[in-house]
């Protein structure tokens, strides 16, 4: 046994400490609570009441359902504290320019969507191989539908039909829920401000002090500082590998904006290219939340300001931004010796795809999983950070494409990130496949081990933003191809079942 294996089984009633809140520490303390205190472990959060969080409006995958499912949680009760709204999928306006393709939505699909997943996926190959016909993936997923017609993902039981889904909420607000759910479970919550950070004689963390409570003790400390990188970082010297060769993007400003008002409330997030980089747009139930992700290497933070408030129409409003600073990568290791590192601490990837929690809750949920398994065992440790590190890269190499599949030419940053060659043997792959003709499907099967995001997704952005040959040969006549209309009124025949968006959440919040 080395010095890091303090022991190879789990053992009932140790101390974890966390230090740092947000929605990070939160919902770590959270499912360690909810999993874990009726095993005699001892909870403790410590945050800062200096360090505020970020707390913008912000969205999340389908993973987020399964967080509150297994927490016990239902929608009711946490959606309106956090003025939460639905997410049926996302909307990428501006990044291509191919006729026809300037546009596409990434859906949420369930299995219910077989049928017309197979549809596309039948098109989407033929288009790849140079035959010419309709591969648009906004045709043929009925969350599109809902989400241009603004209504809720809750199909009524009459439809036969099941769809996933994620959310939208105030980032502040549910890290509050979460505090109020935590602590009623045993949690015990402390403000402070850590000053030093003790460590063992066999390197292993020992606790931390503050100025409020003294020393802080524990057996085990989960890192929550968020960019800081106090414990697993400055403390435990873990190396961090940057993204910044492939995904440019290190700086954010946000502000909100009123809702429309008609009093309809989308049901998907709008993440449409500028000059140099893009602005989301979520919405709340009572506002939105709007933010220019841009790079400071080709635009200085007054001017990505300027060309935010430009696009949301707020040149002149009085209304202050935020800016933001994001250091995108992930360390080189999430668990080390006695210490795990969860949210910003532990890596980022800008929130082109909403991925920040769903990584909080996978980091969260396997490290519990191979505790229970081996407890400091360098084998589960050993397997956990290479789970982990898989989903970061990921999540990158998925961003990645948004970048290197656009065909814009108005600015320098576009041209270069269309450019860039620092592709990994994965992702070679799979553009290889796909512009010559390949079968795609089985590409991403034998990659199924270091995947994400489905196979299906895959298609979704390749074909949605005009992946093509340039001269694409009629269709055969004796192919079997799917006609757009055809798939319209199919996805158009279900609205009927599903409730408007905004009244479907009035009547949530009158409920509860």
């Amino acid at each position: 046994m080395t010095n890091q294996d303090t022991s190879t089984q789990p053992i009932a009633g140790r101390s974890i400490l966390i230090v740092g809140g947000g929605t990070a520490g939160w919902m770590t303390a959270a499912l360690l609570a909810h999993g874990w205190a009726k095993h005699g472990f001892q909870i403790t959060l410590l945050e800062s009441d200096s360090i505020g969080t970020i707390g913008v409006g912000e969205g999340s995958t389908p993973k987020m359902r399964r967080f509150f499912e297994r927490i016990g949680i239902s929608e009711a009760e946490w959606m309106p504290q956090c003025n939460a709204t639905y997410k049926c999928g996302i909307r990428f306006p501006d990044w291509s320019t191919a006729p026809g393709y300037t546009s596409y939505y990434h859906p949420f699909f369930s299995q219910s969507d077989d049928g017309p997943i197979r549809a596309f996926y039948q098109n989407a190959s033929l288009r790849s191989r140079n035959v010419d016909v309709h591969a648009h993936p906004d045709d043929f997923f009925i969350s599109n539908f809902l989400s241009n017609h603004r209504l809720a993902p809750l199909p009524d039981e009459r439809s036969g039909y099941s769809c996933d889904y994620a959310y939208h909420f105030d980032a502040s607000l549910i890290g509050d829920m979460l505090k109020r759910y935590s602590t009623a479970r045993g949690v015990r919550h402390l403000i402070g401000t850590v000053n030093e950070v003790r460590v063992k004689d066999n390197g292993d963390l020992a606790g931390v002090t503050t100025p409020e409570h003294g020393a802080l003790d524990a057996d085990f400390f989960v890192d929550c500082t968020g960019f800081a990188n106090l414990l697993i970082g400055k403390t435990l010297g873990v190396p961090f590998n940057s993204y910044k060769d492939i995904l440019f993007n290190d700086s954010a400003v946000a502000m909100p904006t009123p809702l429309d008002s008609d009093g309809t409330i989308p049901s998907e997030t709008l993440s449409k290219a500028l000059k140099y980089g893009w602005v989301w747009k979520i919405p709340l139930t009572n506002r939105y939340g709007n933010g220019y992700v841009y790079s400071s290497d080709y635009i200085d933070k007054d001017a990505a300001e300027r060309e935010l408030r430009e696009s949301i129409g707020m040149l002149d409003s009085p209304v202050e931004a935020r800016h933001l600073k994001m250091r995108v990568g992930r360390v080189e290791k999430s668990w080390v010796r006695n210490c795990l590192a969860v949210g910003l601490s532990q890596g980022f990837i800008e929130p082109l795809e909403a991925t920040a929690l769903m990584i909080v809750q996978d980091t969260v949920e396997t490290f519990m999983t191979r505790y229970e398994q081996g407890g400091f065992s360098e084998r589960y440790r050993a397997d956990f950070n290479e789970k982990v590190n898989l989903i970061f890269d990921g999540v990158k190499n998925y961003v990645f494409t948004h970048y290197k599949l656009n065909s814009r030419s108005d600015t320098d940053y576009w041209i270069n990130a269309r450019e860039n060659t620092k592709l990994n043997t994965d992702l070679e792959r799979i553009y290889y496949t796909w512009d010559h003709g390949g079968d795609l499907l089985a590409e991403l099967r034998s990659q199924a081990a270091r995947q994400v995001y489905s196979p299906t997704s895959w298609f979704c952005i390749l074909a949605g933003m005009g992946r093509f040959h340039d001269k694409p040969k009629k269709p055969a006549k004796d192919l079997q191809v799917y006609q757009p209309a055809q798939m319209r009124k199919f996805c158009e025949s279900m609205l009927g079942h599903f409730p408007d968006h905004a009244q479907a959440l009035a009547r949530m919040a009158q409920a509860a």
